[in-house]
């Protein structure tokens, strides 16, 4: 939607059911197919002809990385769209990109990846930890540890037979498009162990062309889904490390186009701790609140070659607190920050609207009802089974 205020013609690919074909403007839309994504994907480049491609999940990334690796004619475009190839396989390797953020002095929790269960006996785990999946976003594959056990579950649930089975799952249940091509893919995806911090999570979205930073929007994350999940509710932050951080990233990688990075702000210091990066489109690209406008606008000014105009203060977003929606309305539907900071609607969008506050188009589908069924009636027996036994110990 931002990127057609700035008179940029879009086309999307997408699977059905996606909230994308209920936005008003967009030119063409691809079908995604989950049987033969990666195909989709390339038929949807070649008949759209874009200037630049902008992923929205690293699924999509991973794609077309491998789109890459095989199709000499879109090379030019994909890195014109993620950067120099050279460092697509660092950016898919959570360990890997972390010891590169390192080298540059940027702050990072330790990390070990992990091959087995003996790994984990090296580790100290005394403190909580973070187990972290390779091939992952939007908070999924992330699970924080406890205890040597917690661990031990967490990493056999990461690999082997489970990962399959939470691939056809994905297929089935979360009609996910791109499920069937990681399966086939064969190469297990890195887990990895992190030391946890203690702290605020705080993320930041840039776009940059060149390996330059043209703008970056950086924000506190105040409610979340979940201990791991994605932002729901944001308050603008300026914070100079992690703008830093985001430069020296750009500039190591040639990136092009948007990107993104997730911090923890340490309790008691405000020291900024880098977590991950997400290679692209967050939840902030849209957003008035840099001094050349959105994101969205930055990179289009850059694609006709025109410099963005500086967008005076008074004319930029007037909220310091943002909650995105449907997020946050669905997450909760009595909070506050609803009501007192900026509620992120498209307006504008009615039809979108009532699309997006609906359950989303997997979860209308029967299979997804039976299954959400089926496990409901599973927690409630298993938590049942719980207050019988403690209530029998009690009783003894």
């Amino acid at each position: 939607m931002a990127f057609l205020r700035h008179g940029s013609r879009v086309s999307a690919v997408c699977p059905p059911g996606h909230p994308l074909r209920f936005v008003t403007g967009i030119g063409s839309i691809y079908p995604y197919r989950s049987l033969d994504s990666i195909n989709s994907l390339k038929q949807a480049i070649r008949a759209a002809r874009p200037s630049i491609i902008v992923p929205c999940d690293d699924g999509v990334v991973w794609q077309l990385h491998a789109l890459h690796a095989t199709e000499l004619d879109l090379q030019p475009l994909i890195e014109h769209s993620l950067g120099a190839a050279e460092a697509y396989p660092t950016l898919q390797r959570r360990g890997e990109l972390l010891q590169t953020a390192s080298e540059l002095g940027i702050r990072v929790p330790h990390t070990q990846t992990l091959n087995s269960v003996e790994d984990l006996k090296g580790w100290c785990l005394d403190a909580p930890a973070v187990l972290k999946l390779d091939g992952t976003w939007g908070g999924e594959g992330v699970a924080i540890v406890r205890s040597e056990a917690e661990a031990i579950r967490g990493f056999r649930s990461a690999s082997g037979a489970t990962r399959a089975s939470v691939a056809w799952k994905r297929f089935l249940i979360n009609r996910d498009p791109i499920a069937l091509w990681h399966l086939q893919k064969r190469k297990a995806p890195g887990i990895h162990i992190q030391q946890y911090i203690p702290g605020q999570p705080a993320t930041a979205m840039f776009a940059c062309w060149r390996g330059e930073v043209l703008a970056c929007i950086t924000v506190e994350v105040l409610v979340s889904q979940g201990a791991t999940g994605a932002a729901t509710v944001v308050r603008i932050l300026k914070n100079n490390e992690i703008e830093n951080a985001a430069r020296s990233l750009a500039r190591k990688f040639k990136l092009n186009g948007f990107h993104g990075l997730d911090f923890i702000l340490e309790e008691g210091t405000g020291a900024a701790w880098m977590l991950e990066m997400n290679p692209r489109s967050t939840q902030l690209g849209h957003l008035n609140l840099s001094s050349h406008g959105d994101l969205a606008g930055v990179i289009a000014a850059k694609l006709r070659n025109e410099i963005p105009s500086p967008v005076e203060p008074e004319n930029r977003l007037q909220f310091n607190t943002i909650a995105f929606f449907p997020q946050a309305f669905k997450w909760n539907a009595e909070s506050a920050y609803l009501f007192q900071g900026y509620h992120d609607v498209p307006w504008e969008e009615p039809g979108l609207i009532r699309e997006l506050v609906r359950d989303s188009w997997p979860n209308r589908q029967w299979r997804s009802r039976i299954y959400h069924a089926i496990r409901t009636r599973k927690q409630i027996e298993s938590k049942e089974q719980m207050f019988k036994s403690v209530h029998s110990k009690l009783h003894s």
